[in-house]
This record gives C-alpha cells, sequence and structure tokens, in this order.
C-alpha cells in the first residue's frame, strides 16, 4: 500500500478487508455514534461533543478516592481491581472538589462496542493538561492507560489525579478525548519531511516554513522551546501551591496572578525548572495541521532530558491551519515538569515531539473559531479558565 502523494491531496488507503485506513474524521465519529460503536446510555451524545478527530469523554455520577493508581490485570475488570483500593464515594451530581495529589476512579457516561478492526486511544483535553490535572482513561482486562484495544465492548473508566490545583468538577464535564482509528495511521519521518515541503507546512518560524533540511525527526517532529527576549518577558508560568481550588465549569473566571508566577529568561536565554513544580511554556515553531492530519503530542521522551514535557495530547486537524497563508501556525503549549534534580532548558532546545498520523479522510469540521476552540493562534499558554492572561511577548 502506498502513502498519500500530499498533504493537499491525501487519498484513502484500504486495508486488506477493504476499510479505509486511518484517524476517523468528524463524519465518521458521527457515524460511530450512530452506530452505537460510541453510545451513553440515556444521556444523548451532543453534537458539540464532536470534534475534528476526537469525541468528548464525560464524567459520570460518582469519583472514587482510591489509595493508590493501578491496571487491571488480564481478565480482570476495573471494579474488580478497585475494590481494596477505594475508600470514599464522591457524588459528582452536584459537584465536588478532588484534592491535590489524590487519585480518583471515575466511571464515564460513554461506553464503547467497537468493531475488530477498530481501537481507540484517549488523552486529556487541552484546558486539562495546563492545569496540571493528570487524567489516564481504564478499560477492563488491559493493562495499559490510554489505550482501547480494537474490538473492546465495555464500561470507560478515568483516573483523575490533580495536581497542582484542587479542582471542582461535576457529572458531564469532560476532562478527555476519545480518537478512533483503524489500521498503521503514523507518519513516517521521511513523509513529514515531505510534508514540510509540499503546499501545507507543518511547522513555521515566524512567517517562514521551517526547511526541510533543519526539520528535527526520530519518529516523529520534535518542537523546542521559545525562551527568547529581554529579562522582563514573559517567556511561561510556574503554578503556586496551595491556591485555592478552580472550578472547571467557569471560563475566564479566575485572576491567573492568584495561581501562577510569571517565568522570565535568564542571560542567554535560558530557565532553570525546578524538579517537581509544574510550569507552562511555549514552542518557538508555529504548528499548523491540515485537514487530512491529525497529531498527537508524545508524553515524555528521555532523549529530551531529565524532564517530562506535555502530558500528550491531541492536536485536531485544522489547529493553526489556514488555507489562505495569513496564519502562520498557532504555537504549542509545553506542559513541562523537572524529574528529581533541577533542569536547565534553553531557547530553542527541543523538548517534546509531535507522532503524525493520516486520517481516514479530510475532516469535514476543523478546529478553529467556528467551533469556539480557545487555543487557535494563541500566545499565551494558560487555560481558558484564566482572565487577564499576558501575552508571551
Amino acid at each position: 500500500m502506498s502513502e498519500p502523494q500530499s498533504a493537499g491531496t491525501a487519498t484513502p488507503r484500504a486495508t486488506q478487508a477493504g476499510a479505509t485506513v486511518g484517524v476517523f474524521p468528524s463524519q465518521a465519529l458521527a457515524e460511530a455514534i450512530e452506530r452505537e460503536w460510541v453510545s451513553s446510555g440515556d444521556y444523548r451524545i451532543r453534537p458539540e461533543a464532536i470534534q475534528p478527530a476526537s469525541i468528548d469523554l464525560r464524567l459520570g455520577d460518582v469519583a472514587w478516592a482510591l489509595r493508590c493508581s493501578f491496571l487491571p490485570d488480564v481478565g480482570s475488570t476495573v471494579e474488580e481491581k478497585m475494590e481494596g483500593l477505594a475508600f470514599q464515594r464522591i457524588d459528582l451530581r452536584d459537584g465536588a472538589v478532588l484534592e491535590r495529589d489524590r487519585p480518583y476512579l471515575v466511571p464515564l457516561i460513554e461506553e464503547l462496542a467497537l468493531p475488530d478492526d477498530v481501537r481507540a486511544k484517549a488523552n486529556p483535553k487541552s484546558s486539562t493538561g495546563r492545569l496540571d490535572v493528570f487524567t489516564r482513561l481504564i478499560t477492563d482486562g488491559h493493562h495499559r492507560f490510554d489505550d482501547i484495544r480494537a474490538g473492546y465492548h465495555g464500561r470507560l473508566y478515568l483516573e483523575v489525579v490533580p495536581r497542582s490545583f484542587a479542582i471542582q468538577v461535576k457529572t458531564g464535564l469532560s476532562l478527555n478525548q476519545l480518537r478512533l482509528s483503524r489500521g498503521d495511521v503514523r507518519l513516517g519521518d521521511e513523509r513529514i519531511r515531505d510534508l514540510q515541503g509540499e503546499g501545507s507546512p507543518l511547522v513555521y518560524m515566524g512567517s517562514e516554513p521551517v526547511p526541510q533540511t533543519e526539520l528535527a525527526l526520530a519518529d516523529g517532529l520534535f518542537l523546542s522551546l521559545d525562551l527568547s527576549g529581554p529579562a522582563d518577558r514573559t517567556v511561561g508560568y510556574r503554578a503556586k501551591k496551595n491556591s485555592l481550588p478552580v472550578d472547571l465549569a467557569r471560563i475566564r473566571a479566575y485572576r491567573w496572578n492568584d495561581y501562577w508566577d510569571p517565568v522570565y529568561p535568564e542571560p542567554g536565554g535560558r530557565i532553570v525548572l525546578e524538579p517537581e513544580i509544574f510550569y507552562l511554556l511555549l514552542s518557538a515553531e508555529g504548528v499548523s495541521i491540515p485537514p487530512q492530519i491529525a497529531a498527537e503530542m508524545m508524553a515524555y521522551d528521555p532523549t529530551a532530558g531529565e524532564l517530562r514535557t506535555h502530558y500528550a495530547g491531541f492536536f485536531d486537524p485544522g489547529f493553526g491551519y489556514d488555507p489562505s497563508g495569513e496564519r502562520h501556525g498557532s504555537r504549542a503549549a509545553l506542559e513541562v515538569r523537572a524529574r528529581d534534580v533541577s533542569f536547565m532548558v534553553e531557547h530553542r532546545q527541543p523538548v517534546c515531539k509531535l507522532g503524525l498520523e493520516w486520517m481516514e479522510a479530510p475532516a469535514e469540521r476543523l478546529y478553529g473559531a467556528s467551533l469556539g476552540s480557545n487555543y487557535q493562534g494563541q500566545v499565551t499558554m494558560l487555560s481558558k479558565h484564566f482572565a487577564e492572561q499576558t501575552a508571551g511577548a
């Protein structure tokens, strides 16, 4: 099977059974819901839950406070494994506060009944990651987080661990997303390099596409940090400890400086990350995801140093994309935590990696203003819950 010849003229590939290979676009996700591959019982899955290449999943009625995190064994269910680990049942119907650094398990409203050739993957929503809320999806009889095997029939459970701030949540709130796919969807490095030189570049530096020869590739596309500018330029934010809880249903409701300290560059364009402190930074590159490509920020790559960069996340088709050419990508918010020891990072240091995937077909709904997307063209990395945001410039 051959890959599509260009980002602008991608043609579907087929499996041996004749089905189309790729990540499901919005129109295919709507059909999957109609066929009850993704269902929600008495709750209706609203059209606004369907994103360009993912479906928003919703918290159910209860959360269980856990003694520790876990994964089920092959052949065991999540609820069987939870016995002896859960010590408090919390009703979410009227809202409840989840404490910092405590793992909680929440049965989700949605359930799956996947065909044998369709698998799924989950990731936190962007606003979830920017608040340092660690989420991982768990399924029965499977020993991997956020990975749903092909043909899975059963319930979905979300592990939620607020790290920097306590959070208030309630039934129906969405903290993570589900992506469906069929076949081998990942783009190799050579194909990524080819796409950069064709009609829809994937990364820009300023208003110019990054030359193909300057791409940093290693089973994905590396992005680097923007730590440039004078000593009084805000290049990031550092989470404060012991702030008041954040109600995740409230938008633009909190003063950012009650929860964050600004981060300024040292001479030479560098900062020192203190261990186990959460930072929000921006990529130096602008990212542009065309309609027939999906992307995922990889959670951690040990070759990037002793730090965890970005807690995984989906980049939908249309992120930073402008067919008119007036926008040259949107910069990526990077969620960073150093491990064990203080760690220095410098301007243009590669610290995170995008995995790129083919869509089954170009998405009919694209990330952007028409969907009310919060981070198109972003110049600040704070989540949508904060007002009075300062631009990182």
